[in-house]
């Protein structure tokens, strides 16, 4: 007889759930474990809810000030948004490509139809002219490779250099890559970067095919979205569902210890079931990495007519002039999400991205706003304008979990990068809790 076949009076209530992170995926769990009646108490260590989602107003606008937009990839994040008052909120990016910097300074769209930068055609117009003709033709070859050469591949750099080449993983995968996940192409786990890619490479017998079916397989229209008002309004109607469901929220909470039976703050010790939802708690991971973002509010004429779309990612390398570009991905704000072009009133929002904390030293950030407006200026092939305002955001990105301590339960960013995955795993994760539901006495 198991657990949900005893009678009420024949099992023990099921312990309190104590969740280690008030990110976006502390959140998720406490909202889904509260909805089936159970006990949960959320413990964020910092002064506000939400991790890596966040709003700055640049110039009088409100804009994301972490994540602006998520992967349409499972429907995740769009059943959450509809679950919390937000489905009809949710808007699709302007219909313009978006371009790449390559390392000779010389700019061009990316490949329509691609999966992380990964062609589905090789030999499509628009890949010959970001990588060049004899690196197109050596990822044709792709086809002609056993479904299961590379496909033990650890990286997403070992797996896309084995099988199409380095003009394709340095030339597209990489900058995608960098802008997207913050990580160098070797650093990147096949699976990580996308859970069905390995499979689709070993049904279809290539990697070119595997994408395309990939492609094929995606809901229609754009592989992202976003939020009018912002993304972070998800932040805002998680807090509002978890208080009416009687979830504790606590701030301020710095946990000092943790085992499978419950936590420390300070000297109180709190039972119960443990969740994290931070890095660096309840078990090992590698060093973070560092992100810095920087939001530019431009009056640009020029600009208006979004002259590389919706951004640009940059290629690592050096212009034949001898300057470097030292932003690793542009997005044109206010050409991207038409309802921020709105608000803008004519001002154009661009926001560059930055590996490390530009902004610890003496002037560093009178420094990168500089660097930024450069940058920009070369990325886009257009004077910026006036510079009206600017903002500086870092942001501390997690890196994958090596293990916790038994009987813990993980999510979050240490678990998948990107808003789909965190709240997928998110979801599934509660979903298990919620299932065990009370214990039986033996």
């Amino acid at each position: 007889m198991n657990a949900a076949e005893l009678p009420p009076s024949a099992r023990t209530p099921a312990r309190p759930v104590l969740v280690v992170g008030g990110g976006v995926a502390g959140l998720v769990v406490a909202r889904r474990l509260a909805l089936g009646g159970r006990s949960v108490t959320v413990l964020e260590a910092s002064d506000r809810f939400g991790g890596q989602l966040d709003r700055h107003t640049v110039a009088g606008i409100e804009l994301d000030a972490g994540a602006e937009s998520f992967a349409t990839r499972g429907g995740a994040v769009a059943a959450l948004a509809g679950a919390l008052r937000l489905g009809d909120d949710i808007v699709s990016p302007a219909a313009l490509p978006a371009w790449l910097y390559r390392a000779d300074g010389s700019s061009v769209p990316l490949p329509a139809t691609s999966v992380l930068g990964i062609p589905a055609v090789p030999l499509a117009a628009d890949v010959v002219a970001a990588i060049g003709r004899r690196a197109a033709f050596r990822a044709r070859l792709d086809a002609l490779l056993p479904a299961t050469f590379a496909a033990d591949s650890a990286s997403l750099g070992e797996l896309v250099r084995r099988r199409m080449g380095r003009g394709v993983a340095e030339g597209l995968v990489a900058p995608i890559v960098r802008g997207v996940h913050s990580r160098e192409l070797d650093e990147l786990p096949v699976d990580r970067a996308h859970p069905g890619l390995r499979q689709a490479l070993l049904r279809e017998g290539s990697l070119a095919r595997g994408v395309r079916k990939l492609r094929d397989r995606a809901p229609a229209g754009s592989l992202v979205a976003g939020i009018r008002g912002g993304v972070v309004r998800l932040v805002d109607e998680l807090l509002v569902d978890v208080r009416h469901l009687g979830v504790e929220l606590r701030t301020g909470a710095l946990v000092t210890d943790v085992d499978a039976e419950g936590i420390r703050i300070g000297v109180e010790r709190l039972p119960g079931e443990v969740v994290i939802a931070a890095p660096n708690v309840g078990g090992q991971s590698g060093p973070g990495r560092r992100v810095t973002l920087v939001t530019l509010v431009v009056d640009g004429a020029e600009l208006a007519a979004a002259p590389r779309g919706t951004g640009v990612l940059v290629a690592r390398g050096r212009s034949a002039q001898g300057t470097s570009v030292g932003a690793r991905a542009l997005t044109h704000v206010s050409a991207k999400w038409p309802w921020v072009a709105e608000i803008a009133g004519g001002r154009q929002v661009l926001r560059l991205s930055y590996d490390g904390d530009a902004t610890d030293a003496a002037g560093a950030a009178h420094a990168l706003l500089a660097q930024a407006e450069r940058d920009a200026a070369a990325l886009l092939g257009v004077p910026l304008g006036t510079r009206d305002d600017a903002a500086i955001r870092t942001w501390e990105r997690a890196a994958p979990r090596t293990h916790a301590v038994d009987g813990m339960h993980l999510v979050g960013e240490a678990e998948g990068t990107g808003l789909a995955a965190v709240v997928d795993r998110a979801e599934a994760v509660a979903e298990r809790l919620f299932s065990a539901g009370s214990t039986p006495q033996v």
